[in-house]
């Protein structure tokens, strides 16, 4: 049978019947052809059979593009398919390589968009047709391993992996086209970002008010003036336009839904979006993904819809200003809101690859309380996702077309950026927003102390009593729990407010009323359907939260005149009180003295604390070195970032402050740091919160019976609030601004032209998110998803044997050294003892005689491969011989006993034992401690150990393979000889089963209760405050009574009425500081914060 072909020649298609209807007649034809993912060659006159597509493709393809001219026999699509060797049928493009990636690129974006192709309509597929004819093209005459694109994209992933200069990368391109002029290639980086954008999803350029007013978007798009303001839109000159219309502002919005998409549209991580279903833990009482929070199975349970289909996505919102220039004293901040999707695993979900910029508020200024003007567009898609969903391909389901749905969780936020977000102002008596208007808080000279945490006990405890507290006894009931009913009946109270700067609109100040409680105003996000109901809707950030506690502590300890929180304020609030008479201020002639704390360091004391964290040396990778931010008299700390006081909160302070303070002031902030060691914790478990909860009401008193009211800014206060919030969302390392603080360093990488950051950073985002896609599919060079740990040992060959399984990757020099015969045998006697298949043979004495096992029963050689140092299981281990010569320390081990004991040690020597067949075991000989109980003793989750005393000396050796990694610190409190053991956690090792990759912050421990939180239930101690060592501190200043003062400041103590706070009072632009470098240690903590990041500010007198 004749198939008629003349329809292929039509050239007027839209409108031609028979066009149309021998399209039809080919479809039909080719649809049994079709391949297992339902793909087919396609014969337009762009991908000339080179590039497989779907039938729905196909169809706009050629009625786009037209039928090849001289595809006469349709062999690929059912027409004489034994003919298919014919020479006169025209093949595939052989001028490029058939298993071209970009092929499979192109296919996976263009299917992805297949679905809102109509036909005939305008097919945004336009865009592609530069792609295509690069992908067609050979990059050099003859060379079929590249195409143009190919080459093309390589070369631009290699320049931002390795941060090329625009100006080197022109340069290179001059470079190839000199040395290969018939090269097809680009002229320029411009060429090259502008085709690169082709693949990326882009974004909009919204115009905004000059005064955050409103956004010229939607029913303003066309406005010429503000509708709040009725400021001009454009700049203007003398009062007139400039020549070109230059708005004031500019907001970009990166649309959601297709960047969603775009995670369905590839194999590579379609599968991935169903983990939190598949992965989730199977003991409620075991956290280790929101999945397990509380707060996302109530969602769940309210909304089934939604929860039925798993591809349904889950976002987080995060956002937070920083300055994109390098000159800190140019004031500039700019907002960047980032989503993630925590459909994902929990070591991808936190990852900058998948990680979307979603706004990109512009600056000078912070948007402070206008932040729902720039908000609008996100909310609006956010909707449009709940309510209606988006025609997705799923790409892990035969790219079949399901209707995405996507919902808003939670935002995380620093606490400053939280009220802007929230509503909820986060100053004044009730800043809370928990414990919303039942705040505990007081008036102290100068500022609010939130103190009193006894209301949260028993009605019957004894300390509620006690006035050495507060001076009174506390009768007021813990605070009220409110549910999201109260909190809607909150906000229909609240005032409807006008958006924007203006001076005579949203710029006045307007005085909240008392029904208003701490509201500034509804937030926008109630305007997504299900926000109301959320239990979680914005966490407290548990980085920022830790730092500035840290800072508190370590600055009142090291009496720090500019962190410390015991300020002559502060002492003359405990005179006013009636308290601790001891630390009163008092009058000595003509000057006023300050008696020294308990609290507080002496100077011998200081010296001795900043010399031990002078001494301190990390594993490689931990953390930063800490040695630079000692001051070089020892007397100060500075500089700390926020992973420094992360590391120094959970491993330093606890065994730095045992000796130097009294033992009740040193074990309640060891009680303290040990909550945030549990609260951390990669698993966290729920039992342990629920305990923490009580603890931390008993920890927070006694802390109120140490140091003064003004210690207690809202920080402290906010630590009593963790617990319950982690049971809500589940860990901490997924709701916690680390990952995004990173994130903004990346952004302001972005940055070219210092005088337009937002539209640099807006360019390269789209530009590398295109880069960031392609690179999944490539193999040959190093990307950001293949590209090995700084601690990869690299591939070896699967064994049967477990001894042989031993391996590492050596590193240093290797040196051949003969081993004595009798330290040999202890050797090998080792490695039989440790190979399980032995015994087999003890028990059958016939086992397989395998080529390994033939190989054990051979003597090794006597010639023994030594290494300084090693990598095994992606952790580096360094021998104790130079490791002291380094500013790192790797060369601390353990390993479990039979009976779940751990032995600790020492590395000394890192030697391979070579057997027959090439066959070989790696064996770490180590200096073992002795651990009995007089050796080694724990104490507040502190295990000190004795390292001079040796044991088991007659058998020093492991397999290499069996060693875990710790590192010893110095034990103050014990002496020169004593160590306290650190136990590491390493970032690509997870104790969950599944394939692929891992990686999360290298601190956290693998679960919550491997941290015992003890707290003393006892009497509470009667301590005297003032240090017994005579030490005063003359004070400086204008010199006034203390009689004086009192009476100046008596009236504090009835103050209970709401403070005067108007709506501007807590907008706090947030800057960030240059990225934390690290040439000692490659530190862990990337994220840029500076001391304007902290929250709390310092006392002045």
């Amino acid at each position: 049978m004749t198939i008629d072909k003349s329809w292929m020649q039509i050239r007027k298609r839209s409108n031609s019947t028979v066009f149309w209807q021998g399209l039809q007649s080919f479809l039909q034809m080719a649809k049994s052809h079709v391949n297992d993912r339902g793909f087919i060659r396609c014969p337009c006159n762009r991908c000339i059979n080179n590039a497989q597509h779907q039938l729905e493709v196909l169809e706009s393809h050629i009625h786009r593009f037209g039928f090849m001219s001289d595809y006469n026999e349709w062999i690929y699509h059912g027409e004489n398919v034994n003919a298919a060797s014919s020479s006169n049928v025209p093949q595939p493009n052989s001028g490029v390589h058939d298993r071209d990636e970009m092929f499979e690129v192109l296919e996976d974006i263009i299917s992805n968009d297949a679905e809102v192709d109509q036909l005939g309509s305008q097919s945004s597929n336009v865009q592609y047709d530069d792609l295509f004819t690069a992908l067609n093209s050979e990059l050099y005459p003859g060379v079929s391993s590249f195409s143009s694109l190919n080459f093309l994209v390589k070369l631009m992933h290699l320049k931002v992996m390795n941060k090329w200069t625009n100006k080197s990368f022109d340069e290179l391109l001059k470079l190839l086209k000199l040395a290969f002029p018939k090269m097809d290639l680009v002229e320029s980086h411009y060429e090259a970002k502008k085709l690169m954008t082709k693949m990326g999803l882009g974004y909009q350029s919204i115009h905004v008010c000059k005064n955050d007013c409103a956004l010229f978007w939607n029913e303003n798009s066309m406005s010429e003036t503000c509708p709040v303001c009725s400021e001009s839109r454009w700049k203007m000159q003398a009062g007139r336009r400039t020549g070109k219309n230059v708005p004031h502002k500019v907001l970009r919005y990166f649309p959601l839904a297709p960047r969603l998409k775009r995670l369905f549209a590839t194999s590579k991580t379609a599968k991935l979006m169903r983990w939190h279903q598949a992965g989730k833990s199977t003991d409620d009482n075991v956290m280790r993904h929101p999945v397990d929070g509380r707060a996302w199975k109530d969602f769940e349970r309210k909304h089934p819809e939604f929860a039925d289909d798993v591809r349904n996505v889950r976002l987080g919102l995060a956002a937070d200003g920083f300055n994109p220039f390098n000159n800190m004293s140019i004031s500039y901040s700019m907002w960047p809101v980032v989503m993630t999707t925590y459909n994902l695993p929990p070591w991808l979900c936190m990852k900058p690859e998948y990680l979307m910029l979603s706004l990109l508020i512009p600056g000078p200024q912070s948007p402070g309380k206008d932040m729902d003007v720039f908000l609008q567009p996100l909310i609006e898609e956010l909707k449009e996702l709940w309510e209606n969903g988006v025609d997705t391909r799923d790409a892990s389901n035969d790219r079949k077309i399901f209707k995405m749905r996507a919902a808003l969780l939670w935002t995380v936020n620093d606490f400053p950026a939280r009220s802007s977000l929230s509503g909820w102002s986060g100053q004044g008596y009730k800043a809370c927003p928990t414990c919303n208007e039942d705040t505990p808080s007081m008036r102290v000279i100068g500022k609010t102390a939130y103190f009193g945490h006894r209301r949260f006990l028993p009605s019957t405890h004894r300390w509620r009593s006690n006035l050495d507290f507060d001076g009174r006894t506390e009768r007021k009931r813990p605070p009220r729990r409110f549910s999201s009913v109260d909190i809607m009946d909150q906000l229909r109270r609240v005032k409807t407010t006008i958006s924007g700067k203006h001076p005579n609109y949203g710029g006045v100040k307007r005085k909240r009323g008392d029904d208003e409680l701490n509201w500034r105003k509804k937030s926008i996000f109630y305007e997504l359907p299900y926000w109301a109901e959320i239990e979680l809707k914005h966490n407290l950030d548990v980085m920022h939260i830790e730092k500035n506690i840290c800072d508190s502590l370590l600055g009142t300890l090291m009496g720090d005149p500019h962190k410390s929180k015991d300020t002559d304020n502060a002492r003359r609030d405990l005179q006013n009180l009636g308290i601790r008479s001891e630390l009163h201020l008092y009058e000595d002639g003509n000057k006023l003295m300050k008696p020294a704390a308990e609290y507080t360091f002496s100077d011998a004391n200081r010296r001795k604390f900043c010399r031990f964290v002078r001494s301190v040396k990390f594993p490689d990778g931990f953390a930063a070195n800490l040695s630079k931010n000692v001051a070089q008299n020892d007397s100060r700390i500075v500089g700390l970032k926020s992973h420094d006081c992360h590391v120094i909160m959970q491993r330093l302070l606890p065994v730095g402050c045992r000796s130097l303070v009294n033992k009740t002031i040193s074990s309640t902030i060891i009680e303290l740091c040990t909550f945030f060691n549990q609260l951390c914790a990669r698993t966290v478990n729920v039992t342990d919160m629920v305990k923490a909860q009580d603890q931390l009401v008993i920890i927070l008193c006694k802390l109120e019976r140490i140091f003064p009211p003004a210690f207690f800014d809202i920080m402290i206060h906010l630590v009593l609030h963790l617990p319950e919030e982690a049971i809500l969302g589940g860990p901490v390392y997924m709701r916690w601004m680390y990952p995004f603080e990173r994130y903004l360093k990346r952004l302001k990488d972005y940055v070219r032209n210092a005088a337009k950051p937002e539209g640099s950073i807006s360019e390269g985002y789209v530009v590398d998110e295109a880069l960031t896609f392609c690179s999944r599919y490539f193999d040959d060079i190093e990307t950001r998803f293949n590209r090995p740990d700084r601690n990869d040992d690299g591939i070896h060959r699967t064994r049967r044997l477990f001894v042989f399984e031993s391996q590492c990757k050596p590193m240093g020099k290797q040196s051949q050294v003969y081993v004595e015969k009798n330290v040999r045998d202890k050797a090998e006697f080792y490695i039989l003892n440790n190979s399980l298949e032995i015994e087999t043979y003890l028990k059958v004495h016939a086992p397989e005689v395998t080529p390994e096992l033939l190989s054990l029963a051979s003597k090794s050689n006597i010639v023994v491969s030594s290494y300084p140092a090693c990598i095994v299981n992606g952790v580096r281990f360094v021998t104790h011989a130079r490791d002291v010569r380094l500013k790192t320390q790797n060369s601390g081990v353990s390993v479990p006993g039979i009976e779940n004991e751990i032995f600790y040690g020492q590395l000394q020597e890192i030697l391979e034992f070579s057997y027959l067949n090439d066959f070989s075991v790696v064996l770490f000989k180590c200096k073992w401690f002795r651990c009995d109980s007089r050796r080694m003793v724990t104490e507040n989750n502190i295990t000190s150990i004795n390292i001079t005393s040796e044991s088991y000396k007659d058998d020093q050796f492991i397999l290499a393979s069996q060693a875990q990694q710790v590192f010893y610190v110095e034990d103050p409190s014990r002496g020169p000889n004593w160590r306290v053991v650190q136990h590491v956690n390493h970032r690509s090792i997870w104790d969950i089963t599944e394939d692929g990759m891992s990686d999360i912050d290298l601190l956290q421990d693998n679960s919550s209760s491997n941290f015992t939180l003890f707290v003393d239930l006892g009497n509470l101690p009667q301590i005297n405050l003032q240090r017994n060592d005579g030490d005063v501190i003359p004070i400086v200043q204008p010199f006034t009574t203390v009689s004086q003062h009192v009476n100046e400041t008596a009236s504090f103590l009835n103050d209970d009425d709401e403070e005067d706070v108007s709506e501007e009072d807590d907008e706090t632009v947030e800057e960030s500081a240059d990225e934390e470098t690290d040439e000692g240690n490659d530190a862990v903590d990337t994220e840029e914060d500076d001391d304007d990041h902290s929250y709390h500010t310092s006392d002045s007198d």
